[in-house]
């Protein structure tokens, strides 16, 4: 049975007549086969609509067919809906329809390093990140200047072992409030339960440095600097109820050598973090992320 996701879906973010031709991006997952893509073409061509990009992958671990589409059509959403529905059905289709370059409303999560917060933020302002930053949580108040200076509202959300849950319960009501669509850990440095990671699966992404499991707990660059290591690595990843162990979106490493100070490689390691990050919310966000069980689909 398939399984429409569109957003975003009325009337939380409502969209205007399109005055013109629209750019839509349209990505789908089903049990792989023939005709895949000429039935989506074929619906989207009956439509006037002209594809600027298309990208496809068959798993033949999974099975499953991963489609990224880009289109412009003189269709109004429900019309594009209407033309795909029957294809949808007929493939078992779980897909999700979106206008190109509409901003995710963004959640950021943050503790005391304000490196990926700070570049977050920037690029959202500076580069066309197309997301939008609705608020800023922090379980302490160190990075509250931060995101006034970019105008962000900043929550402070304190976190112990008594208070976890009441502090998830108002988490919780901020992304309902807020009408979250995606969570970022930006270096939070906090763990979220399994409940909460099963509520929102595949909307929380979070960054760590690629050490794991090897040098855990405080100071790993210290002890990664006493280790002797070449390579200092940051994943990117969904967020799951395994510490640590979601489905990796984007991974990035830089080369190290003996003259390096422990100074040198926090630096270093920062600079890899928000990269990496800033590259997996911005593919998600541009909905070229494609979830594959464990692993995910990256269509650049």
């Amino acid at each position: 049975m398939s399984t429409t996701a569109l957003s975003p879906s009325d009337p939380n973010h409502p969209e205007p007549a399109p005055a013109g031709p629209t750019h839509w991006v349209l990505t789908l997952s089903c049990p792989d086969g023939p005709g895949i893509v000429h039935a989506v073409a074929g619906a989207l061509a009956r439509l006037g609509g002209n594809i600027t990009e298309s990208q496809q992958f068959g798993d033949p671990l999974s099975g499953l067919f991963f489609m990224r589409v880009q289109v412009t059509a003189d269709a109004s959403r429900e019309g594009i809906v209407d033309a795909l529905e029957p294809v949808a059905d007929r493939f078992a289709m779980t897909w999700v329809l979106d206008a190109v370059g509409r901003r995710l409303r963004t959640l950021l999560m943050v503790s005391k390093a304000p490196h990926c917060l700070v570049d977050l933020l920037y690029r959202e302002r500076s580069q066309a990140m197309p997301i939008d930053v609705v608020g800023v949580v922090g379980n302490h108040t160190d990075l509250a200047d931060i995101a006034a200076f970019y105008g962000k509202p900043f929550h402070h959300v304190p976190v112990t072992r008594e208070t976890k849950a009441e502090a998830e319960s108002r988490l919780r009501g901020l992304v309902d409030e807020l009408d979250v669509e995606l969570v970022v850990l930006a270096r939070y440095m906090q763990i979220l339960s399994d409940d909460l990671c099963r509520e929102m699966p595949g909307r929380i992404i979070n960054i760590h440095h690629s050490f794991l499991p090897s040098f855990k707990g405080a100071r790993p660059y210290a002890q990664a600097h006493d280790r002797g290591v070449k390579l200092i690595g940051a994943t990117s990843h969904y967020v799951t109820g395994d510490l640590d162990e979601g489905p990796i979106i984007e991974q990035d490493v830089a080369r190290v050598d003996h003259s390096r100070r422990v100074e040198d490689l926090v630096a270093i390691g920062e600079d890899v973090e928000r990269q990496t990050l800033a590259r997996a919310v911005r593919w998600h966000a541009e909905h070229r992320v494609l979830l594959d069980g464990h692993r995910t689909v990256v269509f650049r």
